[in-house]
């Protein structure tokens, strides 16, 4: 078998080049999974699944937990609707296909999360390019299925045939997940299969070659709440102060950069690093002597149980700001952002901040969703840069 690539044609109003996609909340993954007497068990998977990558040859990639940003895609003629992550760290589509009636295609939060499977039988546009992707994530999580294109449209923009995954397969932590598979905002590099990304089919229509992601923050996020807004061609003036500060890129795989010292009350970390902006992450990942650093700033305690920095929600409002420098310019990140209530229980949080505890391959710092709150992140291909700017928010 062998792999076609097909040039897809964007179908979009001529004049139309700036284009703007919602996102929704899934609220927290850890407080449903807690409820439903299901969080030990995921943990388990969490567990098992970095000796699976061990099992398996194939391009590796970056994963995600806790809490998601999702949007609405629409695949197939006619459309049919799909919530996908939204995931800067990756460069594939994927979907969950109707063929796949495993208890992890149906998925375990039924009670709060229904699935939306592509019923490939039913698009007329659907093409097979007669070969079969298998994507692994770095942490484990995997889904094959054959390589298909199809009609595929999102922000109002309309890829005619775009490749995509139709996953028949998937593993066994996505039975948790509340969404029905993957959007990749990443750079071309990342796309197993040498397939042609959505970015890269959407970039020529758009009125600059870049977009910006702007997540909302609330203190009590339910699920499906709109939260955030992704906008394809142009800044949002909206949402994001206007004063930007550019960074270059270090690395054309993931939107990574440098970052030149940390800080965090009294304690500091001078060592500089590399750190990528990652959508499809929850949490910011720090190197392991930065952790107990925040830990000790913040009177944190660990919780094996649960494996997370727990400290009491009074203290949300006045925790010390984590201080990133990064190509000389300081930024802060309020302790609003970072100490999360996500419903553990009567003054119980969490740090949205977590050691990386990979053996140094890949980026030093992760900087999720909890910053990408704080700060607009801009994605520019075009200028292989990446901006921040102040988010801004209706309510705290």
């Amino acid at each position: 078998m062998k792999t076609t690539l097909v040039l897809a044609t964007l179908v979009a109003v001529l004049y139309a080049r700036t284009f703007k996609m919602e996102t929704r909340s899934s609220g927290s993954l850890r407080a449903r999974l807690i409820r439903a007497n299901l969080y030990h068990e995921y943990l388990e998977q969490l567990h098992i699944l970095p000796a699976q990558v061990l099992k398996k040859r194939s391009q590796v990639l970056r994963d995600y937990f806790d809490e998601f940003y999702i949007g609405n895609v629409t695949i197939g003629t006619p459309e049919q609707t799909v919530s996908l992550l939204l995931d800067t760290s990756s460069s594939n589509l994927w979907v969950i296909d109707d063929s796949c009636d495993t208890y992890t295609c149906n998925g375990s939060l039924t009670d709060l999360y229904t699935r939306h499977k592509f019923h490939s039988t039913k698009s007329s546009s659907l093409s097979n390019e007669n070969t079969t992707l298998f994507i692994l994530y770095e942490s484990g999580g995997w889904c094959g299925g054959p390589l298909v294109s199809d009609a595929v449209s999102f922000a109002g923009m309309t890829i005619e045939k775009q490749e995509f995954v139709m996953a028949t397969d998937i593993s066994d932590i996505y039975q948790y997940m509340p969404f029905d598979g993957i959007l990749g905002l990443g750079w071309p590099a990342l796309a197993v299969g040498q397939i042609t990304t959505p970015m890269q089919n959407v970039l020529p229509s758009l009125d600059a070659p870049l977009f910006t992601v702007w997540m909302d923050r609330k203190i009590y996020m339910s699920f499906g709440d709109n939260a955030g807004l992704v906008t394809y061609g142009a800044i949002d003036t909206t949402n994001c102060h206007s004063d930007i500060n550019y960074v270059p890129l270090t690395s054309e795989i993931y939107w990574q950069f440098a970052v030149d010292e940390f800080s965090i009350g009294t304690y500091s970390y001078q060592k500089k690093g590399q750190a990528i902006s990652d959508t499809g992450n929850s949490r910011i990942w720090v190197p392991t002597p930065v952790m107990d650093g925040i830990a000790n700033q913040t009177g944190a305690y660990f919780d094996p149980a649960y494996e997370v920095y727990g400290v009491p929600c009074s203290t949300m409002m006045t925790q010390p700001n984590l201080k990133f420098t990064i190509n000389g310019i300081k930024y802060s990140v309020p302790s609003v952002e970072y100490v999360l209530d996500v419903g553990f229980g009567p003054d119980e949080c969490i740090l949205g901040v977590y050691e990386i505890l990979a053996g140094g391959f890949g980026p030093d710092w992760i900087l999720g969703d909890t910053w990408v709150r704080t700060f607009c992140n801009i994605y520019d291909f075009g200028q292989k840069r990446i901006g921040f700017a102040t988010a801004i928010h209706s309510q705290t």
